[in-house]
């Protein structure tokens, strides 16, 4: 009970030191007073037993100290909360498909394409705690990373170390698509997201990147398509007999095909021609998938001061009538 209590003029508690000082005056008060009566032989009452009012000459003090403490507690105001929560969330399931291929080298991005990918990809990640996140990467064939998952350390540790040449060469995009989509199709997320990340045209694998659009659709899993790369030509890394030379190679992304598979799923195309643009590719996803998302919280604050209060001048009214019943003294 007392968890869910809080106050609402805390500082006011600091007077309860009142009750302690209080208690240290009347004893050193009452050790220097000794009850006397002028009589010319007092040998006479040494003797007598001394009767319950002697014994409990102190109540009516605690009554007044106990009035005291429950009147400052009061007027710090405790209040307990009840919070009632609407939440309509829904769970979402990611899989990240990237492309490793051989172009991804190319440095129209700095320091590449595919390191700039890997980059934004891990701040993504740590953006969204609460999701399962999943990679497949993809060249000339495809291949699961890191299936679905809540370790989102395993995640980020894997696109850290995701690298060209783990895969033959090439771009299987259809492949990539069909193999995040079956690491999904499972899932009993309500909203279920395939981020597809390349910078080619498909030009490997055995699955058609339509036809892999289409078991998205049937799925229920939205595509988002990203493709990376300047237009026109791009510096690329290429091995000579005289060591790495930069050439400017040609800059070919499907487009269309990209931005088909995203309409037909219900997700979107982009195109990230920079460092820059495509971390407000992925700042845009981040968006658009927490829009699913609506919880509203409603706190009420209950006042429990009245039963203190109520208490308190019980005990005064109880000393009162103590003091001038079974305790009066010759001076009242």
């Amino acid at each position: 009970m007392l968890e869910n209590i809080e106050f609402a003029n805390p500082k006011l508690l600091w007077l309860l030191l009142l009750v302690p000082l209080a208690i240290a005056w009347y004893v050193l008060r009452h050790k220097k007073q000794e009850a006397s009566v002028s009589f010319s032989d007092t040998s006479g009452f040494v003797k007598l037993p001394k009767s319950w009012r002697a014994y409990m000459r102190h109540l009516l003090f605690a009554l007044k100290m106990a009035a005291l403490a429950l009147l400052i507690v009061a007027l710090a105001r405790p209040q307990s909360s009840s919070t009632n929560t609407t939440s309509n969330i829904e769970g979402i399931d990611i899989v990240m498909a990237m492309d490793v291929s051989g172009s991804m080298l190319a440095r129209d991005l700095k320091p590449d394409r595919l390191t700039a990918a890997k980059n934004v990809a891990s701040d993504f990640v740590k953006d969204r705690p609460g999701d399962r996140m999943g990679l497949v990467i993809f060249s000339g064939e495809s291949f699961t990373q890191v299936p679905l998952t809540t370790d989102h350390g395993v995640m980020l540790n894997m696109l850290a170390e995701m690298k060209n040449g783990l895969i033959d060469d090439g771009t299987a995009i259809g492949d990539g698509l069909a193999t995040a989509i079956s690491r999904l199709k499972d899932s009993e997320a309500i909203s279920k997201v395939v981020i597809l990340l390349t910078d080619g045209l498909n030009n490997a694998g055995s699955v058609d990147p339509y036809t892999a659009g289409e078991m998205a659709k049937l799925y229920g899993i939205r595509v988002y398509t990203i493709g990376v790369g300047s237009y026109g030509t791009a510096p690329y890394p290429v091995q000579t007999p005289f060591g790495t030379q930069i050439q400017q190679m040609k800059v070919e992304i499907d487009e269309k095909l990209l931005a088909s598979i995203a309409g037909m799923t219900g997700g979107k195309y982009f195109r990230a021609t920079s460092n820059q643009k495509l971390d407000e590719v992925y700042q845009e996803i981040d968006k658009l998938e927490r829009s699913k998302i609506e919880v509203t919280e409603f706190r009420r604050l209950h006042e429990e001061f009245y039963p203190l209060a109520a208490w308190a001048l019980a005990l005064l009214l109880l000393e009162f009538l103590l003091r001038k019943t079974v305790f009066r003294t010759l001076t009242d």
